[in-house]
């Protein structure tokens, strides 16, 4: 119970990171002479860059290479020490967020290289030097160690680890699921990595509870098991990246992964409050294109979100995000969690002029259903392979929406991952809006566009809306 006020009394304090002496047991694999550069791009200028190359072997697997400035023996020393001397005098849990955090790391990392840096063996008038060494302090203080520069790709959308000796795997936007050159060799190295990510979360993880679903720094969603508990082969951890800056409808139209004239249907639907349920695979961009949406609904409009994780992010002042509430108590216990049920249930008593749940998947799809009836506009995402499945599901336990509400649902889109054009000898993933659909009946579907995969051209059939014709277009 102390435990428990203890944290409602730091909550919004940023806990002390635990930051590791050293890195040993994580090895960072050189880029080998006789690969070929696929792509290559800066991350931090001079400092850090990826490299995706592959064998002169045509057919062979490219390999995602974090390339960071070498340090010194010496060098290292110097951070390992400055890293140490910060963490004894800097009070963490008095800073409210972490850009005080970090802007206190820096220049107190400053204030020690140009005190000490003789001391240390480095050069404190040496700028260049400086700004080197301060890189690596922050990134294994505020950072995320070896794997920094991974995280601060705004190409790679997941992170995972499946153990140890076995390459961390990302998967990136032009080249999908592929190994880097970063490998955990020992469990020990693996363990305390986990715990540090976990710590970034502000949750535990042990053997006694070795499942931990977090936010790391309340953006990046971490999954998480510890040891052998639940998983053989020891410790795992996967980390879905969040999106500072949301693809806008101009970027997807120029990506192709709609048209002008679709999305401006679209725009017709959603600024006349329609609603428009957006379908898809795991990983088919369907949040990317709700997102994108959002920016359609009419500058005054209320918008109330409902979501397991913070995904969406929309540029507006009137606008209230709810996320669910894991349990806090021990075990089994249900104590405390508040589930997408409750927030989509509580959100009607905002007003909103539009709903948006991030993903139905439960009983929360009848709470929806009943606010459109009620005159709101909604948007969603739900994981499905066609209209029909989504359909199924819907009527079906535990959503169980009866048929006659199903025409609720004014728009359908269905959004899929394809192999487009060719990167460098390797075809690139896109995603492509495949299906437009207006929900006339329950078993009722209009057709009002889709995409052509053999002339690689959108289709549009509006004149035949129903939608439009009710809307005077």
């Amino acid at each position: 119970m102390g435990s428990e006020k203890a944290k409602g009394k730091d909550k919004g304090k940023v806990r002390e990171q635990k930051v590791p002496d050293s890195w040993e047991g994580i090895l960072v694999k050189p880029l080998p002479p006789d690969y070929i550069d696929v792509s290559r791009y800066q991350i931090r200028q001079d400092l850090a860059e990826v490299v995706i190359a592959a064998p002169s072997n045509r057919f062979a697997e490219p390999v995602y290479f974090c390339i960071e400035a070498p340090l010194t023996d010496s060098e290292k020393a110097a951070v390992e020490k400055v890293k140490d001397i910060l963490t004894k005098e800097l009070d963490f849990p008095k800073f409210e967020d972490l850009e005080e955090v970090r802007k206190a790391v820096l220049q107190g990392a400053a204030k020690v290289l140009k005190k000490y840096g003789k001391a240390l063996g480095v050069n404190p008038n040496d700028s260049s030097l400086m700004t080197k060494l301060q890189y690596y302090i922050e990134r294994d203080m505020m950072g995320f160690g070896p794997l920094n520069v991974i995280f601060e790709d705004d190409r790679v959308e997941d992170i995972s680890c499946n153990g140890v000796n076995v390459p961390v795997y990302v998967y990136h936007r032009d080249f999908e699921s592929i190994p880097t050159n970063i490998v955990f060799t020992t469990r020990k190295a693996l363990d305390d990595y986990i715990i540090h990510l976990v710590h970034k979360a502000n949750k535990h993880i042990s053997s006694a509870f070795p499942i931990v679903d977090a936010m790391i720094y309340g953006k990046h969603r971490l999954a998480a098991t510890f040891r052998e508990e639940v998983s053989p082969r020891g410790s795992t951890f996967t980390v879905r990246k969040f999106r500072e800056r949301p693809f806008t409808i101009t970027e997807l139209i120029q990506a192709k992964v709609i048209n002008s004239l679709l999305a401006a249907y679209l725009w017709l639907l959603i600024e006349n409050k329609a609603s428009v349920m957006i379908l898809g695979a795991t990983g088919s961009g369907k949040t990317t294109l709700l997102n994108a949406l959002t920016t359609f609904i009419k500058p005054l409009y209320k918008i109330v979100t409902c979501e397991e994780t913070p995904e969406i992010n929309i540029p507006r002042e009137n606008w209230v995000r709810f996320v669910t509430r894991e349990s806090y108590g021990l075990g089994s216990s249900e104590r405390g969690r508040i589930t997408l049920y409750d927030l989509v249930r509580t959100s009607l008593r905002y007003r909103p002029d539009y709903l948006i749940v991030g993903e139905v998947r439960g009983e929360e799809a009848y709470v929806l259903f009943q606010a459109m009836a009620t005159g709101h506009g909604g948007l969603s995402t739900m994981h499905a392979e066609s209209l029909d499945a989504a359909i199924k599901r819907l009527t079906s336990p535990p959503m169980n929406i009866a048929p006659s509400f199903i025409p609720l649902m004014n728009c359908v889109v269905y959004i899929e991952r394809v192999l487009d054009k060719e990167l460098g000898g390797f075809y690139t993933p896109a995603r492509m809006v495949r299906n437009v659909w207006e929900v006339v009946d329950y078993d009722s579907y209009l057709m009002v566009g889709e995409w052509d995969p053999v002339n690689d051209a959108f289709r549009s059939y509006l004149g035949e809306s129903s939608l439009l014709r009710r809307l005077g277009v």
